[in-house]
Order: C-alpha cells, then structure tokens, then sequence
C-alpha cells in the first residue's frame, strides 16, 4: 500500500508554506476525485498531500455586473450547475457543469481541481476557454493573474510554479445579445469522459443578426483544451447565416488534432467537432437572439451519445 503523510491547511498562506517546504513531493488536495483515482493507479505517488478543502472564502461564487463571474477555486461542480447567475448568463459553463460524471461526483470536484488536473476532456474546460476566464494565482511570492489559454502546458502540466495554487477564475461579463452552449460526446453520456467536447459562445450586434464576437473552444482533441481561432475569425462581423456556420464548423475540425484511443479514432473525433460545433453555434445564436431555453432542455442538449 502507499503511504503518504496528510497535511491539513489551516489558510492560503499555510497552505503555500507547506507546498513550498516538501517542493516535488507534495501535492494539494479539495475534492480528491481525480486524486484517488490516480493515487490508487500509481500515476501520483506524493509524499506529501496537503488538504485546502477547508480554506475559507475559497468556495464562493459570486457575479456583478462590473467585475463578472468570480468562482473560488474550491467551488464544486454542482455550485456551479446550480447557480441562478451562472444558468442565465454563462449557459455553457453551466452544461458544461452538467455534464460532469455524476451528481455524487460533481458534489465533491472542485473547479479548481478541474482546472489543475489539466485532462484535454475536462468538462469545464471549454466553457471557461470559451468565456475567457483568468486565473488568479497565489504562491510564495505573492499573487498574479494569467489567462487560462495560457495555463495548459500539456495534458496533466500547468504553468503553476512550485508552491503556487489556483484560487480563483474571472469570467468577465457576457455582453447583451450573448447566448451559449457546451455540448459533450461521450459513449457512456456524463459518467465516461468526453470523447469530444465543444463550447460555443456567440455575440450580436445590436441589430440581431451580425457576429459582434464568436468564440469557440475544443476539449478532448488536442493535447490541451483550446480556443479555435479561425473559426472564430470566419464569424466576426458576418450574418451567421447556416453557410457561415457550416464554413466555422469545417474550421474547427481542420483544427483538431484529436488521436486514435478506445473512445474513438481520430477521424471520428474530427467528424463529431464538426458536428458539435455547428450544434452548439446553432444553439447560442438562437439565445443570443433572445429565445428563452429553459436550462432542462439545455441539459438534455449538453451530453449526446449518438448521432
């Protein structure tokens, strides 16, 4: 059996002074789902394992119209489901949250341990990519903020630096005419991984129709989660017309870099961001247009296992 001694942070800073002192050999700990998992396989064998779930002030999501959304990185996944403001503002966030393994699971995970596992099939991933979240880092030499496109260095690496942690992510607010969507591939639907997910974030000109600004983030096709740029690109400024949709979806594919393992291949994955991407576009222009869709039929749209 492994061994490890446990460590229980009584506040951020001791939590970065225990991380600092055993270096390598630790590792930080909220929700341990992912953790367990690893540990039990003999990927993770840490010396150390320092618990922060009891931080305060670490597990609170809060929204205004000034500064967006805030969420502590010890907010579960199921704080994240459930939250009014993140249901009508941040509607693939809230899919995204959905879609995550079970209700049991999803009351345990941590955002911020979804974020620092780093799996390019993370189901907040996209949406948070999508939403153009920063990461609020705190570490032995105070604190800084960094885009999360630029937090994934490679599946299970991040840019945190020795003794650091993530303790929150900023969303800024969506502008009016805003509508979104993430939508999950899985075999299995939300108790297996994605084997391709996509978020979708679409925003109207004034007049209803033209793109004032598209993003679109692909999970589970790439050594890390991403933004797909000149998809994006292809929607700016046009009427979203279904060519113009079609004409972005083909760029997400051409985009994907996606390999072959038992979830798929990669020719199969290639094809579904295809599909997924000209579904979740559809469905965040119909609510960037102001159609209401109750969050159940967003739920039922979010994991699809068969096309």
């Amino acid at each position: 059996m492994l061994r490890f001694d446990f460590l229980q942070a009584r506040n951020l800073r001791h939590a970065i002074s225990l991380l600092e002192r055993h270096g390598e050999e630790a590792r930080p700990v909220a929700g341990s789902t992912d953790f367990l998992v690893r540990w039990r396989q003999g990927f993770w064998r840490p010396a150390c394992v320092v618990n922060i779930k009891g931080i305060s002030g670490l597990g609170r999501i809060t929204y205004s119209p000034q500064n967006g959304l805030r969420l502590g990185a010890l907010a579960t996944v199921q704080a994240i489901e459930t939250n009014a403001q993140v249901r009508r503002r941040y509607q693939a966030l809230a899919t995204g949250a959905t879609s995550f393994a079970g209700v049991q699971v999803r009351n345990l995970a941590t955002v911020g341990g979804n974020v620092c596992n780093a799996s390019p099939a993370g189901d907040t991933l996209p949406a948070l990519l999508a939403f153009d979240a920063q990461c609020g880092i705190t570490g032995p030499d105070g604190a800084r903020i960094l885009p999360l496109t630029e937090f994934f260095q490679g599946p299970g690496r991040t840019a945190l630096q020795p003794g650091e942690l993530l303790t929150e992510l900023v969303l800024p607010p969506p502008p009016p005419r805003t509508g979104s969507l993430y939508i999950k591939h899985s075999p299995r639907g939300a108790m297996d991984i994605a084997t391709v997910g996509v978020a979708s974030v679409i925003t109207l000109e004034e007049d209803g129709v033209t793109c004032r600004d598209a993003r679109i983030a692909l999970g589970a096709v790439g050594p890390v989660p991403f933004r797909a740029a000149e998809a994006e690109s292809l929607l700016k400024g046009r009427e979203l017309s279904p060519d113009a949709l079609a004409q972005a979806a083909e760029a997400a594919r051409h985009a994907a870099t996606p390999i072959d393992d038992v979830r798929g291949t990669a020719a199969y994955r290639k094809d579904m961001v295809e599909a997924l991407t000209r579904r979740t576009l559809q469905h965040a222009l119909r609510m960037a247009g102001g159609r209401r869709v109750p969050f159940e039929e967003q739920r039922r749209l979010a994991v699809q296992t068969a096309f």
